[in-house]
């Protein structure tokens, strides 16, 4: 991250009003009991997330994955997917406090990911946004393998750094940041340090369920998405294996069932063939469990264009 002194003070400025205003309303929300918040902020967001410009896209989606349910059917997943959204910010800001209660957190797999801990080798755990996906990584994480994750940067370096470190339990590997925080231009070596990271025996997690421009085209509920490709590359070429996770919340307060499943990685001679057929299959697992609980997917993500 950048110094102080290597930021413009104008921005500078800037930058600390909205750090301030985020540590205000951070500070705000955990007066609240963790329930409360979550359901205050859920039902905000189901009141204005259909103002919101991404809800056409949500229902775009929606129409391409569930073409037979009705408008009004398609209409209330995403208004359930809202209403999640909104307790999921809620969630984010007292995630040190969800992990700190076993019972908030039904790990179904846990066991055999301790089992194997010291003999697994490098792994990549893909995951998607679904139920609050913040907290997906936390079964390898129980298990003592510590695992790293990849994240968007922030561009406001002073808020990129809170936000980092608030998820240093979940990410005791530490974190690589994609894109670029003002100052910094880590973002730009993310690539090489992930690829080095894995091929080292490192375990890394990240979110794998969005459109890539460069992507691999693969059937997602019936049409053609080009989806992202690097784990199924990554784990090609250093083999490593690919675990593959979700959290689904239980009910209507911040109590998740979380679990990860190992994904075969086939290696044949065709290594193009190979990263096409796994990433197919990741977005194959993450329809299914879309399916299961639509109201919990993230829709208005662009996925199909």
């Amino acid at each position: 991250m950048a110094e102080p002194s290597q930021i413009p003070l104008p921005r500078k400025i800037r930058y600390l009003a909205e750090y301030a205003v985020l540590r205000g309303l951070i500070g705000f929300v955990r007066l609240f009991p963790i329930d409360l918040a979550g359901t205050l902020s859920g039902k905000a967001w189901r009141w204005l997330g259909p103002y919101n410009k991404r809800h056409k896209r949500a229902m775009m989606n929606l129409e391409i994955a569930f073409p037979e349910k009705t408008k009004d059917e398609r209409e209330a997943i995403a208004r359930d997917m809202w209403e999640n959204l909104g307790r999921v910010m809620a969630e984010t800001m007292n995630i040190d406090r969800i992990i700190q209660q076993p019972d908030r957190l039904h790990v179904t797999n846990g066991h055999v990911i301790e089992r194997y801990r010291e003999k697994m080798g490098p792994v990549l755990i893909v995951t998607m946004h679904m139920g609050n996906w913040e907290i997906g990584m936390w079964p390898v994480t129980l298990a003592g393998v510590r695992p790293a994750g990849v994240y968007r940067l922030v561009k406001n370096p002073y808020v990129d750094r809170y936000l980092r470190s608030q998820r240093q339990a979940l990410y005791p590997g530490g974190l690589f940041g994609r894109g670029r925080a003002d100052g910094t231009q880590e973002g730009q070596k993310t690539a090489r340090l992930i690829m080095d990271y894995v091929r080292q025996g490192g375990r890394l997690g990240f979110i794998s369920d969005l459109y890539d421009r460069q992507g691999v085209e693969v059937p997602f509920f019936g049409y053609p998405a080009k989806s992202m490709p690097i784990a199924a590359m990554i784990a090609r070429r250093v083999g490593a294996r690919i675990w593959i996770g979700r959290c689904v919340r239980i009910g209507n307060r911040a109590v998740f069932d979380v679990n990860v499943n190992e994904l075969h990685v086939p290696r044949t001679r065709n290594q193009a063939e190979d990263i096409r057929n796994i990433t197919a299959a990741i977005q194959r697992c993450f329809e299914g469990w879309i399916r299961e609980h639509p109201e919990q997917f993230m829709w208005s993500n662009r996925r199909w264009f």
